[in-house]
């Protein structure tokens, strides 16, 4: 019903909508992303005036929406209305939060206006939209929406403190807001709501949430410092609405959105207004509606709220999808936020780096660049930002004294190598150590330890068997596979023997050719398949050996070899610390390590080099690749130019559709890099 397809779309969010609507108003005018979700869904946006056939859309009940509505009554067609749907954006409207991801289209009424039916209580109210598959989906969403922290607006900071639990949440809204007055409520019922809450729970701590439009100065809310004392706190700072819900003893809502957060939390609220989820046997009404009488479960609810009346957009896809996919890109876009928010200082950053770095990590403050860590180091401890050091680039002894982070390219990276300038499509950070140096903790390792919930399990596991039946791996050169022996093959794949992760987690084995000769000491008998590195290949980096030394240790040299081709005809693979070994692991194959990978030592390849004592866990394959592939990268998508989640990632792999720098281009990256340089000067 709301799969990740393109074009996936339930039936009922635009059902007796004309096909040709029209409106009067400037702000739906300027609005593309509305016009876009209209015509993806097959109807056409106007300014003007509708004939008998067409529709006139208004925004809700916006202060302009009666011209519409007087528009509609005189030329007798129907009027719709549209509203954000909740799951909006990183930041509200007002505060430059861009366009919303999502709308609901109301031929009925609208759904905070209780005064009426609205699309959203037919869709609630109709028992024949329920069913097995759709209330599994619905479990699964709404399980990924919990996990995910995401809300309507997302602005908040997951480094604020939350109350001490077990207070009444009392969530306040923006004064004179339409969703308050049409669903029965006022400014006084804020007051009446405050009063309740002192009143049936004497011995409870009062915590008031600010609405985030008040926080930023936007719009009034209908408490104030005035009211804070005693047994009542204020809080204006951008907690996580999930995380106050976690913590809150009892909920008091007029009609915000949070109130329905609060249902799927397992909280039951008290409404003093009369929003979209009230009434329906979920909450505890001061006003109760007398015409829904359906007593609906926690999952029938988010599936109607959230899978069938909405219809969402991609913005990366540039097309309607489900739910899954807005959850995935609003986090990946929430993620680049708050890690950037501060803003950054890099250094150890190559010229043509820089302009991939600015748009990844730049944000809206911009990213600063120096050439001199130390200086570097500076520049981000006395303007509060942290600091970005390309990984292997920190001089020794360094100690810096802001908040510095590590970067490196992610393990699924481009088509094409570094090497030869072609940017990647994800990064690393790691504020611990960096990923591939075992003589210290790293961010990866904590992840790799971390269990994963049903929801997480199932994602990864729908993205390795996508990387394994699209042929995905971190450079995707392609390549002819060539005539191979018969035998117990052995894969051996080279590399950069000058590379950081071969100077700090390599054993006692640390050459090409010192792998090659304890494999064929180990197996003599096998028909050993020795892959030379891509970069040592182009003649770029280190560690190319002479046929000569070859004779006698590696059966077959597979120059210019597709990997993964050779993966599927081999039946091990022996490696010091490549990534070839990760990628061996995601397709079932053994692995035998003679260094320390990030991925050795967790019980899951024959470790024959040093390993870690803290590597204790056990994680299974998907732990591993979550760890790996999801949680600990970010990516970014070169087509929308924005923060993507790695599912996109692997679209454009597929599909190629990533920009490739030639000869020119690459100057003209130089050049971009020293303008990427000096961004600072005109943000």
């Amino acid at each position: 019903m709301t799969g990740g397809g393109a074009g996936a779309i339930s039936l009922p969010a635009l059902a007796g909508v004309p096909r040709r609507l029209y409106h009067q108003n400037l702000s739906i005018l300027r609005n593309a992303r509305l016009h876009r979700v209209l015509q993806l869904a097959g109807h056409e946006l106007h300014f003007g005036l509708p004939g008998p056939q067409d529709g006139v859309l208004v925004w809700g009940r916006s202060p302009t929406a009666w011209r519409g509505e007087a528009l509609a009554a005189q030329r007798g067609v129907p009027l719709v209305r549209v509203e954000d749907a909740f799951l909006r954006s990183l930041l509200p409207g007002r505060a430059g939060g861009g366009p919303a991801i999502g709308f609901l289209f109301d031929p009925v009424g609208v759904h905070f206006d209780s005064s009426r039916a609205s699309r959203m209580e037919e869709i609630l109210a109709n028992s024949h939209l329920y069913y097995s598959n759709i209330l599994r989906e619905a479990k699964h969403l709404t399980n990924c929406f919990l996990e995910s922290y995401l809300s309507k607006y997302n602005n908040f900071d997951p480094d604020c403190p939350t109350p001490d639990p077990g207070y009444v949440l009392i969530v306040d809204q923006s004064a004179g807001d339409a969703s308050i007055r049409h669903s029965g409520a006022s400014a006084q019922t804020f007051r009446t709501m405050l009063a309740a809450a002192l009143q049936y729970h004497p011995d409870r701590r009062i915590v008031i949430r600010t609405h985030p439009e008040t926080a930023l100065g936007l719009r009034p809310g209908h408490f104030g410092p005035k009211d804070a004392g005693g047994r009542v706190m204020l809080l204006t700072d951008p907690v996580s609405p999930h995380r106050l819900l976690a913590h809150a003893a009892e909920v008091y809502t007029v009609s915000s959105q949070i109130g329905f957060e609060a249902i799927l939390h397992g909280h039951r609220p008290r409404v003093f207004g009369q929003p979209f989820y009230a009434g329906w046997g979920l909450t505890s009404d001061d006003q109760p509606i007398p015409r829904r009488t359906r007593t609906l479960t926690r999952e029938e609810l988010f599936a109607g709220a959230m899978l069938l009346a909405p219809v969402w957009y991609d913005p990366c896809r540039d097309r309607l999808c489900g739910l899954d996919d807005v959850i995935r890109q609003l986090q990946a876009e929430v993620r680049a936020w708050r890690e950037d928010r501060r803003g950054h200082v890099a250094a150890g950053m190559r010229l043509w780096k820089r302009p991939r770095l600015q748009a990844v990590f730049g944000g809206t403050r911009g990213l600063r660049f120096r050439d001199d860590p130390v200086a570097a180091d500076r520049l981000a401890s006395t303007t509060g930002r942290s600091l970005l050091i390309w990984a292997g680039k920190e001089p020794a002894g360094f100690a810096p004294k802001a908040p510095c982070l590590r970067v490196e390219d992610g393990f699924l990276r481009s088509r094409g190598l570094g090497a030869e300038l072609v940017p990647p499509l994800s990064l690393v950070t790691d504020d611990l150590g960096i990923y591939y140096d075992p003589t210290r903790p790293s961010r990866l390792e904590r992840l790799i330890a971390t269990p994963l919930s049903e929801a997480q399990h199932q994602r990864t596991e729908a993205l390795v068997q996508r990387l394994r039946s699209d042929g995905l791996s971190k450079y995707n050169l392609g390549g002819d596979l060539p005539p191979l022996p018969e035998g117990h093959r052995i894969l051996v794949p080279g590399q950069v023997e000058d590379d950081a992760s071969i100077r700090t987690g390599a054993g006692a084995v640390r050459t090409n050719l010192a792998l090659l000769q304890a494999v064929r000491a180990a197996h003599p008998t096998a028909v050993v398949i020795y892959k030379p590195h891509p970069d040592v290949e182009a003649g770029l980096r280190a560690g190319a050996i002479a046929p000569a030394d070859l004779a006698g240790v590696a059966d077959k040299v597979a120059s210019a070899a597709d990997p993964l081709r050779l993966m599927a005809e081999v039946q091990e693979v022996w490696t010091i610390t490549s990534l070839l070994g990760f990628e061996a692991l995601l397709r079932g194959l053994p692995v035998t390590c003679l260094g320390t990978p990030f991925y050795a030592g967790w019980g899951l390849t024959r470790d024959l080099g040093p390993v870690p004592d803290r590597r204790k866990a056990r994680p299974d394959l998907m732990q591993l690749a979550h760890a790996a592939l999801v949680a600990y990268p970010r990516y970014w998508d070169p087509v929308s130019r924005r923060p993507c989640p790695p599912e996109v990632a692997l679209d454009r792999l597929v599909s190629g559709d990533i920009p490739h720098p030639g000869r020119a281009n690459r100057l003209l990256s130089k050049l971009q890099g020293r303008f990427a340089s000096l961004a600072h000067l005109w943000r």
